[in-house]
């Protein structure tokens, strides 16, 4: 859903999806997806593109730190455009950040050092969720480099899609990745 909402154009749905990505301490992925990933989907420059023959887990070992490490690189650059320092709360990777820290802090105040237990499991499967999608979305698909140096544009066979009604339901359009 968060990533869904990451895709509106309306504050609102932005903001939905910020706290959304927030429960699970993955605020970032608001920036990388939208910025990152979408611009240098299917190329070796996304750390969220797995390569051909490349196992879940040697993927999420390197997407999980370098989607983190290139939301915060597109960040510090917007808001250095603008003339503002990356530690502002105009940074839109501290403020899911600040909810997270919230949310957790409320938690472990209303329900004790138990959540110490449920918030990283949870916060583990979050991550693991959006890190699957991200691995079966685009597995072993690369754009052709155009000799100018540059990659061709996206194509609908830069991703692999699904016309399954149910996957429509249950992943929020998420099946038919290429559309968005």
């Amino acid at each position: 859903t968060g990533h869904e909402l990451g895709h509106k154009k309306e504050a609102f749905d932005r903001w939905m999806a910020k706290i959304v990505l927030a429960v699970v301490g993955y605020g970032h992925f608001f920036i990388e997806h939208n910025k990152g990933h979408h611009r240098d989907v299917a190329t070796p420059m996304d750390p969220a593109t797995s390569r051909m023959g490349e196992n879940i887990y040697k993927f999420s070992t390197r997407e999980i730190p370098g989607a983190f490490r290139r939301a915060w690189g597109l960040e510090e650059q917007r808001l250095s455009r603008r003339g503002q320092s990356v530690w502002s709360f105009d940074n839109e990777i501290l403020q899911p950040m600040v909810i997270t820290v919230v949310l957790y802090t409320l938690l472990l105040a209303f329900f004790g050092p138990k959540m110490l237990v449920f918030l990283p499991i949870q916060m583990a499967f979050g991550w693991w969720q959006l890190t699957s999608a991200n691995y079966i979305e685009h597995y072993g698909l690369l754009r052709e480099k155009m000799a100018d140096g540059r990659y061709e544009h996206q194509k609908p066979h830069h991703s692999w899609n699904s016309n399954h009604i149910v996957s429509n339901l249950v992943l929020f359009h998420l099946q038919r990745h290429s559309d968005h």
